[in-house]
């Protein structure tokens, strides 16, 4: 998505691998005792847990994905080109990749140990190995590079030019395919089974739903006279898709095997983040006017709203830590920096 908002995320690939990631979550919640807590900044459904400073960054900040077995969060920093790499235990960025051109998406392959980084600016899909971080090579997509995901085969996903999401070989970094849609993909969500993938097409003002053996067009969704559709989130298990406006500013739920309208509401502007909280049945949405909003999943009622910061609406929910995390840029003399929330 270049130079507009992204969404996310979000999706995160993860993997628990041996006794380090299944125990992340205790030693994680252990390191917090020694890391200071915020005296403000809450609601009652979250509380700001502590704050990670990412330094002198200026401008946008895009998407992030993590690395759980080491307990790493990257945060793609769009307009210095750089990708920061976040220890959560120690609470500081411990690495600075740079070198990018326009950063937008990221995500962690954790079969391959790999890093994949989509560039808004030269549509090249950037390949380092997770551990050292060496360069292991690119993909070149041509333009606007923008949202990356891992589908349950562990191919890579990326959404880039004017319409079309590449299917990549993780391990080979080959081009497998190109599924051609109406417009750029902003958000978009795979099916477990991996038959379908719901796809925002904004500037073709629809919801897209693709079948992905023949890479066509199954469904088209969509709100009369809603547009800017960027962030979306998938829960298969209550058959909805939570799919955010921008104008106007709205949030709403579609059947995932009817497509039909369930529910909508009003939500925070500029939104370009949904996470479903499984365990609570609430719905997180990061929005740029400086808020988070949560709301509760069965009928999208508004519970708590957050203030946070002006810009701050990319967000990362790491349902294996139960934490939040909501990247906030610079802002009148205030630095950039990762807020961690708690949800309660």
């Amino acid at each position: 998505m270049r130079n507009r908002a992204a969404i996310l995320f979000g999706t995160v690939s993860f993997c628990a691998l041996g006794f380090i990631a299944s125990n992340l979550p205790r030693l994680y919640a252990q390191t917090l005792l020694g890391l200071s807590k915020a005296a403000s900044g809450q609601i009652a459904e979250l509380q700001l847990e502590h704050t990670i400073p990412l330094g002198d960054v200026r401008g946008r900040i895009d998407h992030m994905t993590a690395d759980l077995a080491r307990g790493r969060v990257f945060v793609a920093e769009l307009e210095e080109g750089s990708v920061a790499v976040i220890d959560l235990a120690l609470g500081k960025v411990v690495k600075r990749l740079g070198g990018f051109d326009e950063p937008q998406g990221v995500a962690y392959a954790p079969t391959q140990d790999r890093l994949f980084v989509a560039n808004g600016g030269d549509g090249r899909v950037q390949v380092y190995d997770g551990g050292g971080f060496a360069p292991v090579g690119e993909i070149a997509l041509g333009e606007d590079a923008d949202n990356v995901r891992a589908d349950p085969k562990g191919r890579i996903l990326v959404g880039y030019g004017s319409g079309a999401i590449a299917v990549i070989d993780p391990a080979t970094l080959k081009r497998l395919a190109d599924w051609r849609l109406a417009a750029h993909p902003e958000a978009f969500q795979i099916a477990s089974d991996g038959q379908r993938i719901f796809v925002n097409e904004p500037n073709a003002l629809r919801i897209g739903v693709i079948g992905t053996e023949t890479g066509q067009e199954v469904g088209r969704w969509g709100i009369a006279g809603a547009t800017a559709n960027f962030p979306l989130a998938l829960d298969e298990a209550e058959q909805k898709l939570f799919v955010a406006y921008r104008m106007p500013a709205l949030l709403a739920a579609f059947n995932t095997s009817t497509g039909d309208l369930l529910v909508r509401v009003e939500t925070c502007r500029d939104a370009d983040d949904v996470f479903v909280d499984h365990r609570r049945h609430r719905i997180y949405v990061t929005c740029g006017e400086g808020a988070i909003a949560v709301l509760d999943e069965g009928n999208l009622a508004e519970l708590g709203r957050l203030r946070t910061r002006s810009g701050a609406r990319t967000g990362l929910y790491v349902a294996e830590l139960d934490r939040l995390l909501v990247a906030v840029p610079a802002h009148s003399g205030e630095q950039a920096e990762l807020r961690v929330y708690r949800p309660r």
